[in-house]
C-alpha cells in the first residue's frame, strides 16, 4: 500500500474460480500481499495460505484470491465496480487453461482517505474479522471493538491478517412465480411432477446463485397456486442487492424457459443480525418506551408494525419513529411509545426494507401495570401518637421518586422515608388535639403515596385516615327512679361519630345484652339509648355507656334506681271466680314471693277495703273477707281487684277475681274453698290456693272443677309441680334480666336435671309437661349462642318429655286444642340454628327418642352433607343430603353449621293435617342452617316406607303458620317418589319433614290420572288442529268476509284469537316435555315456555276483551267514528299490549328470587308469590266485562232507539259478534272457573275432568262458534267449492226476506246450532251495499267490527 503520505485509494477484490488442471498464476506484480482460500464444495475449511501455485486433482476444486488494487485518482473505483458488475460469470480460461473458471469478482474492502487518516470499510455481506476489531482502532470508536464483536470500519489498513471476510451464512427465504397453470400434483411432494419441478429449479437456483459469496446450498420448499409460486430458501451470506440481481438473472437464464419464470417477481426475507432493543426492561403503564432496530444493512426504509392490533405505526401524540444512517455504517430506528398503556403491550415487529430483500425482527413488549399494596383505610386518634402510613410497589424496582400528598378539610403534615431494597415508603404523622378540633372529629383525610419510574410512570394509593378526637359523652341528666314492671331509658351521646364499639356494662363489669340498647350514628357524633320495657330488680344499680375507639375509652355513668313492686303475673289471686250467695260472704286472697312493705287494699266496684297481712314462708299473702250483703241488689257479677303500693307511691294491679252474686234456689254445691254452685257449673281454681300442696313450695297451674250432683269434682288438672313451676317462673324472669346470655346455660342445666328427676310427674301430669314445653319455648328466645353442652341439656329434656310413656299425656293436651308440640318442634329448630362450635368440625348427640347430627362448613372448604338416623325400631330410620351445589350458593364469609335432629316418636305427638284425614306414620327430621336461607334449597331425604294403610305416601313438612298459626303438616315444594321400603323426599326448603299417609288421595297410577292425562292429550291434538283450520279457512274467505269494516275488525280478532291459542297450546306441550315426573329437567327453558304460555293464553283474553269492546262501541257511540288504521292500532295494543306488560312484570318481580315458576310444573307459582293471580285475575275480569257488554248489546240489538238502525248486513255481522262472545266468554270463563276449583285440596273429581276437557278442547270451540257459526264465512266456503245448488237455494231463501239459520243443511247438528242461541230466521244475510255515498256514509257509521 501507498504511504499515507500520498493522497490514494485501494480497495480489495476477491476472486472466486474453479480449476481441475494444475494452476500456475504469477500475481507477483499486483497481490499485496494475496491469500489463497481454498474451499470444498460442500465444506467451508479454510487452506492454509499460498504465494503463487496450486495443484488439484482430477476433481474441480474452488479458490478465493483476495487481491489489493490502489489507485491514485479514487474517481476510478466506481467504474471499476461497473466493470465487474457487468460481467456475466462464469469465465472460462484462455486458451492455454480452459480447465480454470472464474466463478465470480467482488469488491470486499475499500480503504478511502478521510482528513489525516485512511478509513477502511467492508462492502456489503462483508465485515472485519473479531481479531482485526480486537486490535485495531474502529472508526466509530478511539479504542478497539469489544471482544466478540465485529466491526464494518477501521482506521488504516491492518499490516497482516485477513481482509474483509464474508458476514456469517444466512437463510434467504424467496419465491419466485411461474407464469404456468397451477396442478394439483404439485401439492403432493411424492409425485412425478413435484419430483420434476423440484430438481430443474434447484439445478437452474444452484448455478445461478453459486456466484453469491458464501453460497452454500439451495432447497424448494413447496409450490402454491398463483400461477405457480415457487417457494425456497437460499443458504449463503448477505448479498448485495446488485448481485441478487445478477444471480437471478443467471437463474432465469438457466432455467427451461418452459416453465415461464417471471423475472421480476423475485422475493427475500433474511433474518440477519438486527439488534433490537427495549428501554427500559420492566415496562409500567405510563412510561415512555424506546424501542431500537440497528441494522449493517444501510436503508431508511424502515417500518413498525404492532401484531396483536394488526396495525402499521406511524408517527402521532403518542407514537414517534425516527430513522437514520450511523456513520455510513449502520441503519437505526428507533420507535418511541409515549404514556405507554395496557392495550399497547404485544409483539413488535422492525422491518427493513431493501431491494427485494426484507429484514424482520421481532420482540414481545409487556407492560405491568403499576400496583402498590397498602391498607386503604385507617383510624388516628387525636392523642399525639405517631402513626405510620405504609406503602410498597408490589415490584421491587428502582423508583426515580416516592411522593406523598394528602387532600381534606383539615392538615396533619408528616416525615416520609423510602427504603430502596424493599421499594417500601413510610409516611409517619403525629396529631393532636389542637389539629383535631371538636368540629373536625370524625374527618377524613386522604394520604396518596405516589410511586414515579425513571421513564415518566406514575402510580398512587389512597388511604384514608380518619381523625378521631376523644369522645365526649353526655348521658340523661334527670334521676332514674321506677318501679318493677315500669319502662325507663337512658340516652347516651357522643361528639365524635366514629368508634369500634360501643356497649354497655354494669358496675360488676357484666356486659348488657346487645337486644336492649341501639346505637346510631350521625355526622357530628353519636347516640346509644338503653331501653328495658319491663324492668325487675336485676336492673337496680350503675350503669356504664361505654364508646371504644382502639385502645380509647370514654365512659359515662348513670344510677337506676328499681323498687320493688310485684309484676301483674306474678300475683296470684284466689279465687280466680267463685259464686257467692247474696247474703253469704267470701274471702278473696292476693300473694307475692317477698315480703316487702307493701301497702296493699282490695277493690269491689268503686270501694276499696284494706288488706291483711298473712306471711307463710316466703310467700306473704294479703286477704279481704268480703260481705255480700254489703250490695244493695242481687243476682249481680262484680270484678274484685287488689292494688299493691310501694314506697315510691307506684302501684300495680292484679288480675280480676270474678264475683257472682247468686240466690240460693238452684244451689248444689257447697264448698268454703270454691264456693257454691248450681249443678253442671264450671269453676278455676290456681292449683297452689286448692287442696293440693307441694312440700318444695308452690304449686302452679289451674285445677277445674265441675258441679255434680252436691259436690265439687275435679274436671281437669292442669298443675305444675312446685320444682318446674319454680323454672318456669325464673325462665319468665330470664327474658327481662339484662345477663340472660350469662345466666342462659345454668337454666338449661337446671331444667334438664328436674325434668330427668321429676319424669314421672312430668308423665301424669299434662300441666308440668306442658310447662316444660313452655320453658323451653321461652328458653329458645334467649338471643345466644348455643355450645355443645347447652344442646345437650336441651336434647336430654325433650328426650324426657317425647318418651313413650308421655304420649298418653300428649294426647290429653291435644285434646285441650293447645299447640304445645308445634311450640316443642319451633323451640328445639331455634335452638339448632343458635348451635355454635369454634374447633369441631362435627357435632352428634345421641338419646333414646331423639339424636342430633351436624356439620361445620368452613368458608373455602365446602363438601356434601349427609346423615343417618337409626334407632332401636327398624322401622323407623332415615336419611338427609344436602349436595355441595346447594351448601356452595350459601355465600358467606363465616363458618355455618347445619344441625339435623331426629325424632322416632313425635309423629304420633304432632297432630294431623288442618283436613284431619292424613298423619305420619316415619321419623320427624328437622334440619336447619345457622344462616338465613332467601333462595330455594333442596334437600334430600329418604324415609322407611311403613305403607300399611294403602294410601299414597307424600313428604310433608311441619308449618308453623297453618291453622292459625298452630301448627300442621304441608307438602308444598316437597316431592315424594317410592322404591321399594324405602321412600325418597325431595324438598326445596329446610324445617321439621316426615312422610304423610294420605288414604284418600288417588295413587299416581290410579284411573282418574290416566283419563286426565288421555283427554288432555287427545283434547290439544283436536284443538291445535281446530286452529290451524280456523287459520285457514279465515285465509280462504278472508276477502268475502271482511267487505266493512266491522266484519274486518271483527276476523282481525277471531285470527288473532285462534293464532295465539295455537302457539299457548304448542307451547304448553313444549313445557310438558321439560319435566320429568316431579323434577324439572331444564330451568330456563321451564321459565320460558312459563312466559310465553302465560302471554298467549292472556293474549286470547285480551283480544276476546278487544272484540267486546269495539262491539259496544259500534252500537252505543254511533256517531262517533275512527278510521281503520286507528281501530287496528288500539285493537293490536290491547290484545297484545297489555298481556306483554303483564307477563314482563311478573317475570320480572319474582324471578330473580326464583320463584316465578312452580317447583314441580311450567306453570305459575301460587304457594310462595301468588304469581298465578296475574293471569286470574285479568282473564276473570274480561270474562265479567264481556258477559256484561253481550247483555247490553243484545238488550240494544233487540230494542234499537230512534236514529239506530243499522243497515241488514251491519245488523247480522253485530249479531255473529253478540254470538261469538255469548259463547266463547262463557266457555273460556268456565275452564278456569272449574281449574279455581282444582286448587283446593280434596276437590270432586268432577271438577278435574270437566276442567281438563274445557281446556283441551277450546281450540274447536273457537273453530265451531268463533268461525264457522258464521254464515257469511259458510256462503263464502260454499262458493269456493262450488256448491251451486246450496247457493242459488239459499239465494231463494234470502230474497224471500228470511235467512236460513246458520247451517242450511237439514242435519240434528245444524239445527241444534240454529236453536242454541237465538231465534231462527229474523235477519237477513245480503251483500255489501255501496251504491251511492251517502249509504257508505250512513254504513261506515256501524263498520267498526264487521
Amino acid at each position: 500500500m501507498k504511504s499515507p503520505g500520498r493522497t490514494t485509494l485501494c480497495f480489495v477484490v476477491v476472486v472466486i474460480y474453479s480449476s481441475q488442471a494444475t494452476l500456475n498464476l504469477n500475481l507477483e506484480s499486483i497481490v499485496h500481499p494475496w491469500i489463497l482460500h481454498e474451499h470444498e464444495l460442500a465444506g467451508e475449511e479454510p487452506l492454509r495460505q499460498k504465494r503463487a501455485v496450486a495443484t488439484s486433482g482430477p476433481a474441480a476444486k474452488e479458490y478465493t484470491v483476495d487481491i489489493e488494487i490502489s489507485f491514485e485518482n479514487a474517481s476510478f473505483l466506481e467504474p471499476i465496480k461497473a466493470y465487474l458488475n457487468s460481467l456475466s460469470f462464469p469465465i472460462q480460461g484462455n486458451d492455454t487453461d480452459q480447465a480454470t473458471s472464474i466463478l465470480s469478482i467482488g469488491v470486499t474492502t475499500v480503504c478511502r482517505p478521510t482528513g489525516n487518516e485512511i478509513w477502511c470499510s467492508c462492502e456489503t455481506g462483508y465485515r472485519w474479522p473479531q481479531e482485526q476489531c480486537l486490535h485495531n482502532l474502529s472508526c466509530q470508536e478511539h479504542g478497539s471493538s469489544p471482544a466478540g464483536h465485529h466491526c464494518n470500519c477501521l482506521k488504516g489498513l491492518p499490516p497482516k491478517g485477513p481482509y474483509c471476510q464474508l458476514k456469517r451464512a444466512v437463510t434467504l427465504r424467496m419465491s419466485v412465480r411461474l407464469n404456468v397453470g397451477f396442478q394439483e400434483d404439485l401439492r403432493n411432494s411424492s409425485s412425478a411432477l413435484y419430483r420434476s419441478y423440484k430438481t430443474d429449479l434447484e439445478t437452474a437456483f444452484r448455478k445461478g446463485y453459486s456466484i453469491l459469496p458464501g453460497f452454500q446450498l439451495v432447497t424448494v420448499t413447496g409450490f402454491r397456486p398463483g400461477s405457480v409460486v415457487v417457494t425456497y430458501e437460499v443458504r449463503t451470506t448477505t448479498p448485495s442487492p446488485e448481485l441478487m440481481r445478477k444471480a437471478n438473472e443467471h437463474v432465469s437464464q438457466r432455467l427451461n424457459q418452459t416453465y415461464k419464470m417471471d423475472d421480476s417477481s423475485f422475493q427475500a426475507v433474511t433474518s440477519n443480525e438486527t439488534k433490537f432493543s427495549i428501554i427500559p426492561e420492566i415496562i409500567f403503564e405510563g412510561d415512555t418506551v424506546t424501542l431500537t432496530c440497528e441494522n449493517e444493512v444501510l436503508s431508511s426504509n424502515v417500518s413498525w408494525h404492532h401484531v396483536a392490533r394488526r396495525f402499521d405505526i406511524q408517527n402521532s401524540s403518542r407514537f414517534s419513529i425516527y430513522t437514520f444512517v450511523l456513520n455510513n455504517m449502520t441503519s437505526v430506528s428507533r420507535l418511541m411509545i409515549y404514556n405507554i398503556t395496557q392495550g399497547d403491550a404485544g409483539d413488535y415487529i422492525c422491518k427493513l426494507t431493501l431491494d427485494i430483500f426484507e429484514y424482520e425482527s421481532r420482540k414481545r413488549v409487556n407492560v405491568t401495570p403499576i400496583r402498590i399494596l397498602a391498607t386503604e383505610e385507617t383510624r388516628v386518634l387525636c392523642d399525639n401518637s405517631p402513626v405510620s402510613l405504609n406503602c410498597c410497589s408490589e415490584i421491587n424496582v428502582n423508583w426515580s421518586k416516592i411522593e406523598w400528598k394528602q387532600e381534606g378539610k383539615i392538615y396533619v403534615p408528616g416525615n416520609s422515608e423510602t427504603d430502596s431494597d424493599s421499594s417500601c415508603s413510610r409516611y409517619t404523622l403525629t396529631a393532636d388535639g389542637t389539629q383535631c378540633l371538636s368540629g373536625s372529629a370524625g374527618t377524613t383525610v386522604v394520604y396518596s403515596c405516589e410511586f414515579i419510574s425513571a421513564h415518566g410512570a406514575r402510580g398512587s394509593k389512597n388511604i384514608e385516615v380518619t381523625f378521631t378526637s376523644v369522645a365526649n359523652l353526655t348521658i340523661t341528666q334527670d334521676p332514674i327512679s321506677v318501679s318493677e314492671g315500669q319502662n325507663f331509658s337512658i340516652k347516651c351521646i357522643s361528639d365524635v361519630s366514629n368508634y369500634d364499639e360501643v356497649y354497655w356494662n354494669t358496675s360488676a363489669g357484666i356486659k348488657i345484652y346487645q337486644r336492649f340498647y341501639t346505637t346510631r350514628r350521625y355526622e357530628n357524633g353519636a347516640e346509644s339509648v338503653l331501653t328495658v320495657k319491663t324492668s325487675t330488680r336485676e336492673w337496680n344499680g350503675t350503669y356504664h355507656c361505654i364508646f371504644r375507639y382502639k385502645k380509647s375509652y370514654s365512659i359515662a355513668t348513670k344510677d337506676v334506681t328499681i323498687h320493688p313492686l310485684p309484676l301483674e303475673p306474678n300475683i296470684m289471686v284466689d279465687p280466680l271466680e267463685v259464686a257467692v250467695l247474696c247474703k253469704g260472704s267470701h274471702y278473696f286472697k292476693c300473694c307475692v314471693e317477698e315480703d316487702e312493705n307493701y301497702k296493699v287494699t282490695f277493690q269491689v266496684n268503686s270501694v276499696s277495703f284494706p288488706a291483711e297481712k298473712e306471711v307463710n314462708g316466703k310467700q306473704v299473702c294479703y286477704q279481704f273477707n268480703y260481705k255480700a250483703n254489703s250490695i244493695p241488689w242481687c243476682p249481680k257479677t262484680v270484678d274484685v281487684f287488689c292494688h299493691f303500693t310501694n314506697a315510691a307511691n307506684n302501684s300495680v294491679r292484679s288480675p280480676s277475681m270474678k264475683l257472682n252474686l247468686v240466690p240460693g234456689e238452684n244451689i248444689t254445691c257447697h264448698d268454703p274453698l270454691i264456693g257454691v254452685g248450681e249443678p253442671g257449673q264450671v269453676i278455676q281454681k290456681l292449683c297452689q290456693f286448692s287442696d293440693r300442696s307441694s312440700p318444695g313450695g308452690p304449686i302452679g297451674g289451674v285445677m277445674t272443677y265441675t258441679c255434680v250432683g252436691s259436690e265439687w269434682k275435679v274436671k281437669r288438672n292442669d298443675c305444675i309441680s312446685a320444682p318446674i313451676n319454680s323454672l318456669l317462673r325464673l325462665a319468665e324472669a330470664l327474658l327481662k334480666s339484662p345477663s340472660q346470655d350469662r345466666k342462659l346455660p345454668t337454666y338449661l342445666k337446671d331444667l334438664s336435671s328436674s325434668t330427668d328427676q321429676m319424669a314421672h310427674e312430668v308423665s301424669s301430669s299434662p300441666g308440668s309437661l306442658g310447662a316444660v314445653v313452655n320453658i323451653l319455648d321461652l328458653l329458645s328466645m334467649v338471643p345466644t349462642k348455643v355450645n355443645l353442652e347447652m344442646m345437650m341439656h336441651v336434647l336430654s329434656t325433650v328426650n324426657v318429655i317425647v318418651d313413650k310413656p308421655i304420649l298418653s299425656t300428649w294426647k290429653v293436651l291435644k285434646q285441650q286444642q293447645t299447640n304445645h308440640s308445634s311450640k316443642l318442634l319451633d323451640s328445639v329448630e331455634r335452638f339448632s340454628r343458635a348451635l355454635w362450635s369454634e374447633n369441631s368440625t362435627s357435632l352428634s348427640i345421641s338419646q333414646t327418642n331423639v339424636q342430633m347430627k351436624s356439620m361445620v362448613i368452613k368458608p373455602g372448604s365446602c363438601k356434601p352433607y349427609k346423615q343417618s338416623f337409626l334407632f332401636p325400631d327398624p322401622d323407623l330410620w332415615g336419611n338427609v343430603a344436602i349436595d355441595k351445589y346447594q351448601l356452595e350458593n350459601l355465600k358467606t364469609d363465616s363458618p355455618i353449621i347445619i344441625v339435623t335432629v331426629a325424632f322416632p316418636t313425635l309423629q304420633s305427638i304432632l297432630a294431623h293435617d288442618i283436613q284431619g284425614n292424613n298423619f305420619a306414620n316415619s321419623l320427624v327430621m328437622t334440619t336447619t342452617v345457622s344462616q338465613k336461607i332467601t333462595m330455594p334449597f333442596r334437600i334430600s331425604m329418604t324415609f322407611k316406607n311403613n305403607n300399611s294403610f294403602g294410601g299414597k305416601p307424600q313428604c310433608v313438612f311441619w308449618n308453623f303458620t297453618l291453622a292459625n298459626y298452630t301448627g300442621g303438616w304441608d307438602s308444598s315444594g316437597c316431592h315424594a317418589k317410592v322404591e321399594g321400603t324405602s321412600i325418597f323426599c325431595s324438598c326445596d326448603h329446610l324445617t321439621s319433614f316426615s312422610i304423610l299417609m294420605s288414604p284418600d288421595s288417588p295413587d299416581p297410577d290410579s284411573l282418574l290420572k290416566i283419563l286426565l292425562d288421555i283427554i288432555s292429550y287427545i283434547g290439544l291434538c283436536f284443538s291445535i288442529l281446530s286452529l290451524a283450520t280456523c287459520l285457514v279457512v279465515e285465509a280462504m274467505v278472508w276477502k268475502s268476509v271482511t267487505k266493512n269494516r266491522t266484519s274486518y275488525m271483527r276476523h282481525i280478532c277471531i285470527v288473532n284469537i285462534a293464532a295465539s291459542l295455537l302457539v299457548a297450546d304448542i307451547w304448553f306441550i313444549v313445557a310438558s316435555t321439560i319435566r320429568d315426573n316431579y323434577y324439572l329437567l331444564n330451568e330456563t327453558a321451564c321459565v320460558a315456555a312459563t312466559f310465553f304460555i302465560h302471554f298467549f293464553y292472556l293474549s286470547v283474553f285480551f283480544w276476546m276483551l278487544t272484540l267486546g269492546l269495539m262491539l259496544f262501541y259500534r252500537l252505543v257511540f254511533i256517531l262517533h267514528d275512527a278510521s281503520k288504521s286507528t281501530q287496528k292500532a288500539i285493537a293490536f295494543s290491547l290484545g297484545y299490549g297489555c298481556p306483554l306488560i303483564i307477563s314482563v312484570i311478573t317475570v320480572a318481580a319474582t324471578q330473580p328470587q326464583e320463584v316465578y315458576i312452580r317447583k314441580n310444573a311450567c306453570w305459575l307459582n301460587w304457594d310462595d308469590t301468588k304469581a298465578l293471580l296475574a293471569f286470574v285475575i285479568p282473564a276473570l275480569m274480561i270474562v265479567v266485562v264481556n258477559v256484561t257488554i253481550t247483555v247490553v248489546v243484545i238488550t240494544k240489538i233487540l230494542r234499537p232507539s230512534v236514529g239506530d238502525k243499522p243497515n241488514k248486513q251491519e245488523k247480522n255481522s253485530l249479531f255473529q259478534i253478540t254470538k261469538s262472545i255469548g259463547v266463547l266468554t262463557p266457555l273460556l270463563g268456565l275452564t278456569w272457573g272449574f281449574g279455581l276449583a282444582t286448587v283446593f285440596q280434596g276437590s270432586n273429581a268432577v271438577f278435574h275432568i270437566a276442567f281438563t276437557l274445557l281446556n283441551a278442547f277450546q281450540g274447536l270451540f273457537i273453530l265451531l262458534f268463533g268461525c264457522l257459526w258464521d254464515q257469511k264465512v259458510q256462503e263464502a266456503l260454499l262458493k269456493k267449492f262450488s256448491l251451486s245448488r246450496w247457493s242459488s237455494q239459499h239465494s231463494k231463501s234470502t230474497s224471500l226476506g228470511s235467512s236460513t239459520p246458520v247451517f242450511s243443511m237439514s242435519s240434528p247438528i245444524s239445527r241444534r246450532f240454529n236453536n242454541l242461541f237465538g231465534k231462527t230466521g229474523t235477519y237477513n244475510v245480503s251483500t255489501p251495499e255501496t251504491t251511492s255515498s251517502s249509504v257508505e256514509n250512513t254504513s261506515s257509521a256501524y263498520s267498526l267490527l264487521n
